[in-house]
């Protein structure tokens, strides 16, 4: 897609700042070193384009989960730090993503800085869309661009409130992704499986009804699993249930059966007391016992999917099938 209108080449760069949502949602480990950082490697493209405009690069981004307010844990300094080594040059990190830090710290980015802003879930208003907090971030910059792909189907602040207040292109990253996407949709090789995870069913509703006209089967593990196993009934104990989703979960269930899509569940869960690294983890079959939650998919359901995975002609994956950023459960 290069050169093409809709992303960043389409936008007039040189001079300006631009506000860049990347997905810097990384693991780090316990001495606060990210642990992985091909989600960083990959937004590089788009952030060298900026740069080399020349214009000032404004980077936002969240890490986890924080309960909308600061916690260090969730802290980006750590991702700054590692990205200011693959960028091989300064990166400023800015300890707000928004208010006077932030706004001092934009007005003060000349063409060719990179900035890195603070953790965009430590404000409320970024998951509420708030207009007033996409307002402030929109005030940090002259363009918006948005490079966060895993993160595009989320109506937040910075994913859809910012962009209908600046001008706007999609990066390079977001739009190779959009790219593949489409072809793989229009004609997908037979059986075409759909395998997700991840914590929420509510974030991948529009998502999954999109897909199940088109999929052969739906794979579902992760954390959402256990909302689609409450919604069948199946005794889940301690396991994360997002409760407000469970009747989205059941519709799902019923439009996939209207499609005639094959949905697979675990039939076996590795289980712990609670999630923490190290804790002691045994397998249970069906059910999860009342005072145990599942953290990952069981053996035979690892032989399950991997069975149908095998046979499929095509293969779209979003989210991961367990609580992979902690060991035993990595």
């Amino acid at each position: 897609m290069a050169n093409d209108p809709r992303t960043l080449d389409g936008l007039p760069l040189r001079g300006k700042r631009v506000l860049v949502r990347v997905d810097y949602n990384v693991p780090l480990e316990k001495d606060g070193t990210v642990a992985d950082d091909r989600r960083i490697a990959a937004s590089l493209p788009t952030v060298r384009r900026i740069l080399e405009a020349p214009a000032a690069a404004i980077l936002c981004s969240h890490l986890g989960r924080p309960k909308a307010k600061p916690e260090a844990k969730y802290s980006l300094a750590p991702v700054a730090r590692r990205l200011a080594e693959l960028l091989g040059r300064p990166v400023s990190f800015v300890p707000d993503c928004v208010g006077p830090a932030a706004e001092a710290a934009a007005a003060a980015a000349k063409p060719g800085d990179c900035l890195l802003l603070e953790n965009l879930r430590f404000h409320p208003g970024e998951e509420k869309n708030d207009p007033a907090f996409a307002a402030s971030l929109a005030r940090l910059a002259d363009l918006y661009v948005d490079d966060a792909f895993g993160a595009a189907h989320r109506a937040h602040a910075s994913v859809s409130g910012v962009p209908a207040l600046l001008p706007s292109g999609a990066g390079y990253l977001l739009a190779r992704e959009v790219e593949v996407l489409q072809g793989l949709l229009r004609e997908p090789k037979r059986p075409f499986v759909v395998i997700t995870g991840g914590a929420k069913v509510s974030d991948k509703v529009p998502v999954l009804r999109n897909l199940l006209p088109l999929a052969d089967a739906l794979l579902v593990g992760g954390g959402m699993a256990y909302t689609f196993l409450r919604a069948r009934g199946v005794a889940v104990g301690k396991s994360l249930v997002e409760e407000t989703a469970v009747q989205a979960a059941r519709e799902i269930l019923r439009e996939a059966d209207v499609e005639d899509v094959e949905v697979v569940l675990p039939v076996d869960h590795v289980c712990a007391e609670r999630l923490e690294a190290g804790i002691a983890s045994r397998v249970a079959a069906g059910s999860v016992p009342a005072d145990l939650a599942g953290l990952d998919i069981g053996p035979a359901t690892v032989e399950e999917f991997a069975g149908i995975l095998g046979k499929a002609g095509t293969v779209l994956w979003n989210g991961p099938l367990g609580a992979f950023e902690t060991p035993p459960f990595d």
